[in-house]
């Protein structure tokens, strides 16, 4: 939502908000560019009536803001409803979907299309280091989204990414998530089976070869153009001669042509993947091979995706977004893979409704196994009990439910040239910037 509001200023409108927890990295974006924001529901945020009240997904029946909008009869729409009929209808959409890496490729591509001088517009669910805003209207041709498949608001249940209608689809990888609304990985795929009906004959399907959920939702369907990406030899863009160490440097093989060398300053396979399918994008829309890896070699990354937030005393934080056991395990992976025997302390909120639910309990485990330490922070509001892993981990790893109590042990405990990665997708009470601040 702050992307799209980013988006209706630069079409010149005024803009305020409000949102029960506003933190790091959105809320200082939005400072920075006179969006007022209210912490908080209260309905008189909404005098003088606005002349149109834009709701996010997290709303829902009995929220004081929605029922003063229901009741006073404002004009109200969805975020992607709006975006679709102000800027996208005019645009050759660009759709970036899947349940992990969108954030990240998005990133990718928009700087991609902006170094070789698209001037797209984009909408990011992030903020790269590498772009000015994580919104922009753009002045070309090209507008590129995350896409995203939770629903769209309390009074349209379809995914967000049906509003979207894109030209160019890429779909990452396909996996169960958001059991809050979400019954099973079939619900998911049916979501998907309605996206891909949207994309137009003469446009294209970007996806991974090995991942046996998107094949599945295309043998279900697909009208469009499909190219493939991996390190199957059966790709039509194959991932070879990958760094064994970091993975930041492989090479690209197209179809009857000679392997391009690549290089990234982004940590792990996954990343890998993602610069790989952003990459192929760029090719769709008419980018050299050649120069949209040569812009690929000056992106730095997006925050809070493995973002070092800073050395103390030989001791590096990170800061990771990953709440799924995928993610999670990937960004391990990558770390692992980088400081070699060094130890990695891992600090994860399980905060993700899906999490919370309990639904990948019997996954997080092996996710936090490249992890030589962990911390678990437990709510009581959370239906899962992470115990029982610290039963199973022989005491390396802990649970606790002060954050206070997590940082007096970090600070206690690690020593020079470990690795502390904080994951959660939340604000996790600021406990970065106090770590660091303690550590010193």
């Amino acid at each position: 939502m702050a992307g799209v509001a980013e988006i209706a200023v630069q079409l010149g409108h005024r803009v305020t908000g409000c949102d029960a927890n506003v933190y790091p990295p959105m809320s200082t974006f939005l400072r920075e560019r006179g969006i007022e924001i209210h912490e908080g529901y209260a309905a008189d945020q909404l005098h003088p009536a606005p002349d149109i009240v834009l709701i996010g997904n997290a709303l829902s029946r009995g929220n004081p803001a929605v029922e003063h909008a229901l009741n006073e009869h404002l004009p109200y729409t969805s975020g992607p409803q709006w975006l679709a009929a102000e800027v996208l209808s005019q645009c050759h959409v660009i759709a970036v979907s899947g349940t992990h890496g969108k954030t990240t490729t998005t990133s990718i591509l928009a700087f991609i299309l902006e170094q070789c001088g698209l001037d797209p517009g984009y909408l990011i669910g992030g903020i790269a280091q590498d772009l000015a805003r994580p919104a922009c209207l753009g002045g070309g041709r090209y507008f590129i989204i995350e896409a995203d498949e939770y629903d769209t608001a309390f009074f349209d249940k379809r995914s967000k990414f049906v509003h979207y209608r894109p030209d160019t689809l890429i779909i990452n990888n396909l996996e169960f998530d958001h059991a809050d609304i979400f019954p099973n990985l079939e619900a998911i795929k049916h979501q998907f089976h309605h996206l891909i009906r949207t994309v137009p004959g003469n446009g294209t399907v970007i996806f991974p070869t090995g991942d046996a959920a998107i094949l599945d939702v295309l043998k279900r369907g697909c009208w469009s153009r499909q190219t493939s990406f991996g390190m199957s030899s059966s790709a039509d863009c194959q991932i070879v001669d990958l760094n064994e160490s970091s993975h930041t440097r492989f090479a690209l093989r197209l179809r009857n042509h000679q392997p391009v060398s690549v290089r990234s300053s982004l940590l792990g396979t996954h990343n890998a993947f993602n610069a790989t399918a952003a990459i192929m994008a760029a090719m769709q829309v008419g980018v050299p091979l050649h120069d949209a890896v040569s812009a690929l070699e000056s992106f730095t990354g997006v925050k809070r995706r493995l973002e070092v937030l800073g050395t103390v005393n030989n001791i590096t934080v990170y800061d990771d977004f990953a709440h799924h056991p995928t993610a999670i395990r990937a960004s391990l992976d990558a770390l692992r893979a980088a400081v070699g025997t060094d130890k990695i302390i891992c600090v994860l909120e399980p905060r993700s409704n899906t999490m919370r639910l309990g639904m990948h309990a019997p996954l997080i485990a092996d996710a936090l196994k490249p992890a030589d330490v962990t911390y678990i922070y437990h709510d009581s509001g959370s239906r899962w009990d992470p115990h029982s892993i610290v039963e199973a981990d022989s005491g390396t790893c802990h649970v606790l439910s002060s954050v206070d109590e997590i940082i007096k042990s970090l600070v206690t405990h690690a020593r020079p040239d470990d690795h502390i990665v904080i994951m959660s997708n939340g604000g996790f009470a600021n406990i970065h910037a106090r770590l660091l601040q303690e550590l010193g």
